[in-house]
Formats: structure tokens, sequence, C-alpha cells
């Protein structure tokens, strides 16, 4: 199994002068989930190289086993810093693609036309994609085959506007993508906010909150053997 991970560049958080990027929980659990299957991982960002991390991701309260595991893994390291830029990427060469959240997708990766053409490839092929917490905000202009919305009459979850509010950024971030999701004609459900909650819909994997992502990533694994 080959797996693409795709990172924003994105580091401003708004107007608000606070630096964004990815979160570290939602690489880190993914990646290892991954790895642990066998998988060969290939990172990729619209930008290339060393991607932008939030650094509330790698504050003590939002550290975990699995982030501790990353910071320590120096290949791991490596490989983040010499992350492929995405429009070299071909989607021909994977079997899937993950996307971490982060506050920074929403800026860059949401109007990407690369990630965008990229995932409309992916699911053409028959190939799953999953997205958790904010990432599912960067299929706000992906299409299906058909040219309707890709999450349009789908179950999907992404990070909830209760959990939006609760972060106090819900007038900085572009757009919220609970209600993005639910504008385009996704059948948004959420679990309890900060809980695990991953919601499988033939190709598409999204999952809520940052707790969601070895869950995701495990949900998209299965989807992988299934295809």
């Amino acid at each position: 199994m080959k797996v693409l991970i795709v990172l924003t560049s994105h580091d401003q958080l708004g107007d608000t002068g606070h630096k964004t990027g990815f979160w570290l929980e939602e690489l880190a659990a993914p990646y290892y989930a991954f790895k642990d299957a066998g998988a060969e991982i290939v990172l990729a960002s619209p930008k290339g190289g060393q991607p932008p991390l939030d650094p509330k991701s790698n504050e003590p309260a939002f550290q975990t086993e699995l982030t501790h595991r990353f910071e320590a893994d120096a290949d791991a390291k490596a490989q983040l810093a010499a992350t492929v830029r995405l429009d070299i990427v071909n989607a021909a060469d994977f079997d899937t693609v993950f996307y971490p959240g982060g506050h920074g997708p929403l800026w860059d990766l949401a109007n990407d036309a690369h990630s965008i053409a990229l995932i409309e490839s992916f699911v053409a092929s028959g190939k799953p994609v999953g997205l958790v917490c904010h990432a599912p905000g960067v299929l706000r202009q992906v299409r299906a085959p058909d040219g309707k919305p890709l999450v349009a009459g789908k179950q999907v979850t992404g990070f909830a506007n209760t959990e939006e509010d609760a972060v106090g950024l819900t007038k900085v971030v572009p757009f919220l993508v609970e209600d993005m999701l639910k504008d385009l004609g996704g059948d948004y459900s959420k679990g309890p906010d900060w809980g695990s909650y991953v919601r499988r819909d033939g190709l598409l994997v999204t999952g809520q909150n940052p707790g969601s992502s070895a869950e995701a990533a495990t949900v998209l694994i299965q989807a992988v053997t299934q295809a």
C-alpha cells in the first residue's frame, strides 16, 4: 500500500498575527497507523519542503504518545522537512490519500487547483480519500464524476461549529467546515466535541477532530483493502 499525505503550506491565522499550519496529532496518528500497517508513505504540500506546524498543536496539553513518537523519529522528521511539491504528484502512483487538518488547509488547500484535481482523480479511479478535522474543508470545490459536489448526499463529518466556537476562531476562519459541508448537500453528523467520530461513505472517509485521526486512518486502510 502506498499512501500520500497532503499537508498545508499556509502559516497565518487570518489577520490575528498568530501562526497556524497543520495539527501535529492529525499527522502523527495516521502516519503511524499507515506505517505500522506496512505502507509506503509520501508527504506532499503545495509549496514543498517543510510545512508549517501549528505551534499550539505541540503544546503539552495536545501532545500524545504518537506525537512524542513522531518528534523522536529522525526519519519521519526528515521526511516532513522535505515534502514533495503537490503539483508534481500523480494520483496514479498511490492507493489512497489522507489530509490532516489544522486551520491552514482552509486558506490554501481548499482553493488549490492541484489538490482539487488530485482528489477528483483519486475518486474517479475508485481510490478512497481520507480527511480529518478541518481538512474536509478542502472538499469545498471538489466535484464528483457526475459534476455535483463530491460531498452531496454523502455521510460526512468534520470540525464542528461548537468546536470552532470553543477555540474562539469562528470569526477568524474563512468558512466553517460544518456549514460548508451542509451547504454543499452533505449529510453532516457529529459526535461529542473532541471525541473520536468517523464517517465512511463509499470512497470518502472523514473524521471530526484531532481525536478522530487514528480511527480515520484505520477506516481508510480498511477502505483501501476493500477497494
